[in-house]
């Protein structure tokens, strides 16, 4: 393991604004922040988006960072990139966003019912392979998981450089009669305007570089129905 990154996992450990659970622990047990996020962490009232796949917490930052009325918490498992995210928050006194870090397969175990008001899924890995599609992170095993703590008017957002994960989950939430907010397969050719089209990731810009189109799809989870996966 290199020196930077040994300095910041130790730096990490020392971060008020990371939270990292024990692995063993949250596979049998609720974490005591779960239902609790807005009145033990933040201390306020105010309203909580979650970043799955946070990276380095850019997508996070820059929510944090135009929304000072909303809280934001990017959730990732490695430590090496959380690290970015909350170093810069620190620097930069923002106190409207945390990290965690842990395995969204345990997502469940963090967050109570009608907790989160909004999801970010920015540029996951697609596990392209049919036979990996429940790992991805709007297959049906993960949207039932959300549904759990999403509020009753929540909604999720996708954005992807890869247009089988898009064309997936576009036919999933077609499948379930989810009702689609926003739908892009071309977001800057289009006229979505907002969090969705201002604020870009590092690896977004480079997608953006090689002249990839970058695909946007925003949809709620309102019933309590049973999640089907579409159709192959």
């Amino acid at each position: 393991m290199g020196k930077h990154k040994l300095q910041r996992f130790y730096e990490i450990n020392q971060f008020s604004n990371v939270i990292q659970p024990d692995y063993k622990e949250s596979l049998q047990t609720d974490h005591v922040l779960k239902g609790n996020w807005n009145r033990e962490y933040f201390k306020n009232d105010n309203p909580i988006i979650l970043e799955l796949g946070c990276g380095k917490g850019e997508y996070s930052i820059g929510l944090a960072r135009r929304f000072p009325e909303k809280n934001f918490i990017g959730v990732d498992i490695k430590g090496a990139r959380i690290w970015r995210g909350a170093r810069t928050a620190i620097e930069e006194g923002l106190r409207n966003v945390g990290f965690l870090r842990s395995h969204i397969e345990l997502i469940t175990r963090f967050f109570g019912a009608n907790e989160i008001q909004e999801i970010w899924i920015t540029f996951p890995d697609p596990q392209e392979k049919a036979r990996k599609k429940r790992k991805r992170l709007t297959s049906s095993r993960f949207l039932t998981a959300y549904r759990q703590f999403l509020s009753r008017d929540g909604s999720v957002n996708l954005k992807t450089d890869n247009a089988i994960l898009y064309m997936y989950t576009k036919a999933l939430v077609s499948e379930n009669n989810l009702p689609i907010l926003a739908c892009s397969d071309d977001l800057y050719n289009s006229s979505i305007i907002g969090m969705a089209y201002d604020i870009r990731t590092y690896y977004e810009n480079i997608f953006l570089e090689e002249g990839k189109k970058i695909f946007y799809l925003k949809f709620t989870l309102p019933s309590h129905e049973e999640i089907r996966e579409p159709k192959e």
